[in-house]
């Protein structure tokens, strides 16, 4: 009959769940993109050995190899390795894994094992005046067949007086049967939690590809932009030297020469400000890789190039960048948390069954405690249920029901939002490469204009205004190409970001370095 009560319990529990099943929302996007990347250049070769390179994947998976820069690779690579905000995230990732074994437990029965020694004597004036024997009895002896614990309904110390002893060992079981299913959703909320945490590390992993390779572009933009001002400024010494030896001549006047060194200072005084934002791009990337910001100032003081931008970005389809952002795969999963824990509350307007039991051995005397007759055991089935709770079910189930909706919006908003960050990268890249064309052709007008209006001052056509205005032009145009190059780059790694490339690589480096740490 008990086992029968078992299977049945087991059976009902198997086929019974309450609360809403999850199922991934469907959203409606566009079929492609409005902005598309425009090739303006011709593909760098990759420095990545070519078995890592699937030709459709390499420009989102390993992204950062497409500027073929060896050091941006290794700075890239010693960020994954120390980064503190990915040891952030896969703490967390360990957390909601612990979480969810814990939760997985309750499916479970649980066994404790106790063992009890106690001595006690019992007052002579409350058990004297109506025991039939001697008020002075020693230490008790003999096979206890009472019980002073869940075993047996007697207590043989409420009838003994003076000094006894009373040795109990035994096994306590207990096992809540899911029958409608609470603990199986309190898993399935746990599994999803940890599925969203594993997502927020991905995340973590894409912002700080991103942040790595951004902060490397600006600190060699700002390089190259010292190099244009350092340039100049021998330019304009040259230019300022000629006009003092002119004006000691008699050929120029002292105007010209205040004209010149106002603009040699002038362009001295960008030197400051560069250096001081190059100092803090270093810094930043030291505090990337879990460095003290001074640390990257030897290796990257000196300038490098600039790295180019590559020429085609795979966008792909809407579509795919929902499956494929983490951020966007992080608010899912948490949606379907949200769903479950419905499931959770609606359990708690339902029985709790339960089957517990007890097994063990008591006696008196230490030398009987393995004899057959000091074993006891109990075993029954209870049943518990909130039959009155003041509403405290339902309005637990009413915030579940909100909080369902509250991530059902957030998960709607990720979506959109992303969409949002890639068209807005998608036209930022196109612009700036566009401002760059015409940059570019600035410059190659300025560069002719200043070279005539020397060859013209120096022929007395023109006056000497005319060469520093020129000069100054040139100036001018030159950074605002530099900076526009920076930009370029930037907008591409911000591209890339929004369309959420770079952690399927990382992630399985995660993995590998977690399953050597295990091993060790």
């Amino acid at each position: 009959m008990k086992r029968l009560f078992l299977m049945g319990l087991t059976a009902t529990a198997a086929g019974c769940m309450v609360g809403p099943d999850y199922q991934p929302p469907v959203m409606q996007t566009s079929a492609q993109f409005a902005a598309t990347t425009q090739p303006v250049a011709t593909q760098p070769a990759s420095s990545q050995p070519a078995a890592t390179q699937p030709a459709a994947d390499i420009d989102l998976r390993l992204w950062w190899y497409a500027f073929n820069d060896p050091k941006l690779n290794h700075l890239i690579d010693r960020a994954l390795k120390n980064n503190l905000d990915v040891r952030l995230a896969e703490a967390r990732v360990r957390e909601a894994r612990a979480t969810y074994e814990f939760q997985r437990g309750g499916l479970f029965p649980t066994v404790d094992g106790t063992a009890a020694y106690t001595r006690s004597r019992t007052s002579k004036n409350v058990f004297g005046a109506t025991s039939s024997g001697s008020s002075s009895s020693s230490t008790g002896s003999g096979s206890g067949s009472g019980t002073g614990g869940t075993g047996s309904a007697i207590n043989p110390l409420a009838f003994s007086t003076g000094t006894t002893n009373f040795y109990q060992a035994g096994f306590d079981a207990a096992w809540e049967i899911d029958v409608f299913g609470g603990t199986r959703r309190a898993i399935e909320s746990a599994q999803y939690t940890l599925e969203s945490q594993i997502e927020a590390r991905r995340a973590a992993l894409v912002t700080l590809l991103a942040e790595v390779a951004q902060n490397y572009v600006v600190l060699r933009g700002l390089q190259h932009e010292l190099a244009i001002v350092q340039e100049n400024i021998g330019t304009q010494q040259d230019t300022e030297s000629l006009t003092r030896a002119k004006f000691q001549a008699g050929i120029a006047t002292d105007l010209e020469v205040a004209q010149s060194e106002a603009l040699l200072a002038s362009t001295e005084s960008e030197v400051p400000t560069l250096q001081t934002e190059i100092q803090q791009a270093i810094h930043r990337l030291g505090v990337l890789i879990n460095q003290t910001p001074e640390a990257l100032e030897a290796d990257l003081s000196e300038a490098g190039p600039l790295p180019p931008a590559p020429a085609v970005v795979p966008a792909g389809l809407p579509s795919e960048l929902i499956r494929r952002r983490p951020d966007v795969r992080q608010s899912e999963r948490l949606l379907g948390a949200a769903t479950a824990n419905i499931g959770v509350a609606v359990a708690d307007l339902f029985p709790k069954f339960s089957l517990t039991g007890a097994l063990g051995l008591e006696s008196l005397n230490l030398k009987t405690l393995a004899n057959a007759s000091s074993e006891f055991w109990s075993f029954g089935p209870s049943v518990d249920w909130k039959i009155f709770s003041a509403g405290q079910v339902q309005a637990n189930i009413r915030v579940q029901d909100a909080r369902q909706d509250e991530a059902f919006i957030q998960y709607r908003q990720t979506v959109l939002s992303s969409l949002a960050d890639v068209e807005d990268s998608l036209v930022a890249y196109n612009q700036e490469q566009a401002r760059q064309k015409s940059l570019q052709r600035a410059v190659d007008a300025n560069r002719r204009a200043f070279e005539l209006a020397k060859q013209l001052n120096t022929a007395g056509v023109v006056d000497f205004l005319n060469v520093l205005t020129a000069q100054q032009s040139l100036f001018q145009s030159e950074d605002q190409l530099a900076q526009s190059d920076q930009t370029v780059s930037t907008n591409l790694i911000a591209l890339y970001k929004a369309l959420g490339g770079g952690w399927e690589l990382t992630d399985q480096q995660v993995q590998d370095r977690d399953g050597k740490i295990k091993k060790n």
